[in-house]
Formats: C-alpha cells, structure tokens, sequence
C-alpha cells in the first residue's frame, strides 16, 4: 500500500527536505505540500492524504487550529506534528487536536519515515525529546492535572491578572510563597512567562473534549 502524505510548512527548505527524506521509501508518495494552515485546509479534501505532517507554529492559521479542520472533513487522516517546542502544553494541545504522532524539528530527519509508518499502524508516535503525557480512563490527560490545588488557586488569579502582592492577600500568603508556587505550576507547564500561561489557561477553558 502507497501511504500518501502532505506536507505543511511555511518554510520551503524544511518542506523539500522532508520530502526528499520521504520519497526516499518506496511505498511513501508526497500528494502535496502546503506554506500554511490555511492553504492545507483549502487543498487536503482535494489530495485526500493518508498522513498530513504540519508544523505546530506557523504564521496565520496555527497547525493546531488547522488539524482541528481538517479532522472535522477528513476524520481518518492522520496528523504527525513538527515542532521547536516540547513543553507540555504544546504535546497536550496536539493531542487534543487529534494528532498521532509528535516530533522535533531538530529530530525529524531521522525519524520522520519510522514516526510515519508507525501511526500508519494505528498507533502513535512521540519523537526524541518528546515527553508522552500521561493518560487517564478517558483520554490524554491535561497538564493542568498535574498542578495542586493551591497552585491551580494561584494559576487562576494570574489569569485575572492580579499581581503576587494581591494573590498573597487574597490566600492569606507571603509574596515569597506566591512566586514560588507561580515559579513550580509554570515549571510543570512547561510555560516560561505570565503572557504564555495565560494563553494556555484560556484555550483550556475552550478546548473541545478529546
């Protein structure tokens, strides 16, 4: 069986490499490449892919708002995400997505052809420096199962946009103690400033359920 692919990156070199690494195989075929999210979803029903490899970052539409798309008009095909990023946030709003299989750019040469084959199989795929999430009974399990109550209380009064002096007032801490549960809940995150947090808190509130 030919298992037929397209590829959605805004960068050209990064497209004609992975094609060429690809075509390499003799039962992979590349049915069309793609600059952005928007340009796949306009493209995907026409090709009809097997796999759609997008990266996650790209300018306009997102590849994570893009597979959300294109799942709702091709619910068989597969997604295999390309990333520079491997916080948890990113793995999990991949998954929710319905991705199969997660790589990083830095490894994706190497591991491409065996990451596609796999989910092929029906099974999934997270590359090298990849950290898989832990799963519960009813899907991938959010990051944000990960933080205590107390730093879920603090997460959410960051997101209100309280200061650490009014988080300490309000809970009855020392600002010490506030940056230091905001410091852990964005360590288990893998977030690394207020502004990011805040987005991630905010797509959770309107994620779909997985």
């Amino acid at each position: 069986m030919v298992i037929r692919i397209m590829i959605v990156d805004d960068h050209a070199v990064v497209r004609d490499g992975l094609k060429m690494i690809l075509e390499a195989t003799d039962n992979i075929r590349i049915v069309a490449m793609a600059t952005d999210g928007r340009e796949a979803i306009a493209t995907v029903e026409e090709h009809r892919p097997d796999v759609v490899i997008m990266d996650i970052s790209m300018p306009g539409l997102s590849g994570i708002e893009a597979a959300w798309q294109i799942r709702e008009r091709l619910p068989t095909v597969k997604i295999l995400f390309l990333s520079m990023h491997h916080s948890a946030e990113h793995i999990y709003r991949a998954l929710q997505a319905g991705a199969q299989g997660y790589l990083l750019k830095e490894c994706a040469g190497s591991e491409v052809v065996t990451a596609v084959l796999t989910i092929m199989k029906g099974k999934r795929f997270f590359g090298q420096g990849v950290e898989p999430p832990l799963e519960r009974r009813h899907g991938v399990k959010s990051p944000l199962d990960s933080l205590s109550r107390r730093e879920q209380e603090i997460m959410q009064l960051v997101v209100e946009g309280k200061t650490s002096a009014e988080i300490a007032k309000t809970l009855s801490l020392s600002p010490k103690s506030v940056e230091t549960y905001r410091s852990r809940l964005m360590l288990k995150l893998g977030v690394k400033n207020i502004p990011t947090l805040v987005k991630f808190a905010l797509e959770q509130d309107r994620s779909p359920t997985f």
